[in-house]
């Protein structure tokens, strides 16, 4: 039935799954969440160890946050993002090892 509760919660799932997806689509954006898998960390820190702008480094993290993957935390005047979850690195994980499987007999997507 159009509009029904189940509906309405089936088409919400797939919207916050397409969300997440998106958030993931991004080559700078993994590789921010491998940076954080090894702990929080600050922007500067991620701008050094990525070679990135401290701008861009800024606009993942937003778009990270705003999908719940990473938080923010605060001590005085510093900021450090850290993942939400080891969940987060096991979806990198699996991620990783489907792009190989796919992989194993073409050179790229």
């Amino acid at each position: 039935m159009p509009g029904s509760p189940l509906e309405t919660s089936i088409v919400g799932r797939y919207f916050n799954e397409a969300q997440l997806a998106k958030s993931l689509a991004d080559e700078n954006r993994l590789r921010i969440l491998r940076c954080l898998g090894e702990g929080k960390q600050s922007v500067s820190a991620l701008v050094e160890k990525l070679g990135l702008s401290q701008p861009l480094v800024s606009h993942h993290l937003r778009e990270l946050k705003r999908t719940c993957l990473v938080r923010v935390e605060r001590k005085g005047p510093f900021i450090y993002y850290q993942l939400t979850g080891s969940d987060v690195l096991d979806l990198l994980d699996a991620m990783s090892s489907m792009a190989d499987s796919l992989l194993k007999s073409r050179n790229h997507f």
